[in-house]
């Protein structure tokens, strides 16, 4: 792949999901196009490229795409969000909603960019854990989790998980919620059953138009892989979609402050989070 032939797919695959990729990952684009022209027959670039362009079902989008976003991902990442999230968040919105009088309290959540289900299976097993006698009212809660990637998604749904990926998982909770299946481990489908897995692009107005009311959002080590306008843009989207007061968690070398000032930075105990 010559360079102008990486600058032409990059910018194509930019302009349909926001996701940019640098000059030095010019090797990393052109290793899975080119395991992509083998699926697909293709001899050269060019071919691809036009095929890939005015394909009508959008199927070998998807597969490049998928090529192209496997993120790693393991359960109770960045462990001190997530102690933030349950110790000081859950308890602050649960006594808010008490006190509007909801019953029950309903709780809504998103994680964004949840590749494998790592993260939104943590967030459920949290959920599970801090809700139960929380407050006076029953408390029902839902996440759902959303990737641009069908097959981290498809995944996702086994439920069934490495050693390396429940490595960090307390161990309480390892004999609560997971049970052993040959080499890998399996969530239990009642821990499942709390999130809603479907495919999304961020940067898909329409879509992102649909989400609201939620009352934290997690997307955390995505808008790395954006530039500073997809970023804006896909920030503007996740302050509409959060309720009033929602909060937001982004990874902990990322800062919301550089991309909008919209966002009210908070400063808790385990961690600095992001307030609408």
């Amino acid at each position: 792949m010559t360079f102008d032939e990486f600058v032409k797919i990059r910018d194509y695959i930019y302009r349909k999901s926001g996701v940019f990729f640098e000059d030095h990952k010019q090797y990393y684009v052109e290793k899975r196009v080119r395991d992509r022209m083998a699926a697909t027959g293709h001899q050269n670039f060019q071919s691809y490229f036009l095929s890939l362009r005015f394909e009508s079902s959008n199927k070998e989008w998807q597969e490049l795409i998928n090529a192209l976003t496997v993120n790693e991902t393991y359960f109770f990442r960045e462990y001190p969000q997530l102690k933030c999230f349950a110790e000081e968040i859950i308890p602050s919105i649960l006594g808010k909603k008490e006190a509007q009088g909801q019953n029950p309290v309903k709780l809504k959540i998103w994680s964004a960019g949840c590749s494998t289900g790592e993260e939104p299976y943590t967030l459920a097993i949290i959920l599970k854990e801090m809700t139960s006698g929380a407050v006076s009212a029953p408390v029902i809660f839902e996440i759902h989790a959303t990737d641009i990637n069908t097959e981290v998604l498809d995944r996702a749904k086994t439920r069934l998980y490495s050693q390396r990926s429940v490595k960090d998982v307390p161990h309480e909770y390892m004999g609560k919620y997971f049970r052993r299946h040959g080499q890998m481990y399996e969530l239990s489908s009642h821990i499942a059953s709390y999130v809603k897995f479907y495919q999304l692009n961020l940067l898909d107005s329409a879509a992102m138009e649909r989400m609201d009311n939620f009352d934290a959002i997690f997307c955390r080590n995505v808008l790395i892989y954006f530039d500073d306008n997809s970023r804006r843009e896909v920030a503007l989207y996740f302050h509409a979609a959060l309720a009033e007061g929602g909060y937001i968690f982004l990874g902990h070398s990322e800062s919301m402050s550089r991309i909008t000032s919209v966002f009210k930075m908070v400063r808790l105990k385990n961690a600095i989070i992001y307030q609408k």
